[in-house]
Formats: C-alpha cells, structure tokens, sequence
C-alpha cells in the first residue's frame, strides 16, 4: 500500500466515525482553531518569561506581579492574531506577476517581523533565566521593547488582515 493511499485512507477514517459523517468545512474551522489557540498559548508562555525577566530585576514599573499576567495576555494575543493570517491574505500574496504589489506584502512582513521581535525577547528571556544572569537595566530594557514591539505588530497585522477585505478578481 502506498504511502499516500494510506494516508487518505486514515484521513477519511477519521471524518467517518461509525457512520457519523462531520462536515468537512466543519471539522477544517474547528482544527484552525485549536491551532489558533495552541498558538495563543505559545504566546502567553513567551510572555511568562519576560514578565518573569522583568518582574526579576525589581526596578519601579516592574515591581508588581501584574507586569506577567500583563505580559502573557498580551502576547497570546499578538500570537493568536498575528502569526496565522487569515486565508484571504495569503490568496492576495499569490501573484502570477513577480513585480506587481497587491498590498498584502505589508501585512505579512508586520506580522513575521512582530513573530521575529516576540520570539527574540522571549528567548533572551529564557537564557537569562536559566542562566541566572544579572544584566544591565539596558539589556532588559532591549527585551522589554522587542517584546512589545513584536506583540504589538502581531497584534497589529492580524488586525489589519482580518479587517481588510480582499478584492474579487475577475478572470
């Protein structure tokens, strides 16, 4: 048996249970969001950390416990919105014309340049955790900004893509 027929096979055994047939579209939006949130709780265990980092130096704003819960809402939000866009941004992204620009580039360069900045802070976060490391107010300030910044073009994009309506082409 083929490897690919396997796999159809297993994909078609799972959408028919005892003879209980799930609607495709269904089953499609339910595992999209279990995926969304899965990827809220990568946000939020990211903003743990740096609440963390931040809670651990005690200098003024981050003195309360509150700059981590902070921290973590706001990063699964960034994580929930901003890494997986919606459908209708990647079908504008898809050009037969190299050079022509559609206005969904924008979009997607926030949303993975938020990912790349969120994913710094956090793991410079867990370095300096695990290595137990004391640094300078202008380290953690670095983290602090990256995370913000990242988490709030996440935020930003996946806000912007699902608000925006994607022309119907003709052809």
């Amino acid at each position: 048996m083929k490897i690919s027929s396997a796999i159809s096979s297993a994909f078609s055994a799972t959408r028919r249970v005892s003879n209980l047939r799930i609607a495709r579209s269904s089953l499609i939006k339910s595992a999209h969001l279990l995926e969304r949130i899965g990827l809220a709780a990568v946000g939020a265990s990211g903003g743990l950390y740096v609440g963390a980092t931040l809670l651990r130096q005690k200098a003024g704003l981050f003195e309360s416990g509150w700059i981590v819960l902070m921290t973590m809402l706001y990063g699964a939000l960034g994580y929930y919105l901003g890494i997986d866009l919606s459908g209708n941004v990647a079908r504008r992204s898809t050009s037969n014309n190299a050079e022509e620009w559609n206005g969904s580039e924008p979009v997607e360069i926030m949303s993975a340049a938020g990912t790349f900045g969120a994913a710094i802070a956090a793991t410079l976060s867990v370095s300096i955790l695990v290595l137990d490391q004391n640094l300078p107010n202008g380290l953690i300030g670095f983290v602090a900004g990256c995370w913000v910044i990242g988490s709030s073009l996440q935020v930003a994009a996946g806000t912007i893509a699902r608000n925006y309506e994607a022309p119907v082409s003709e052809q």
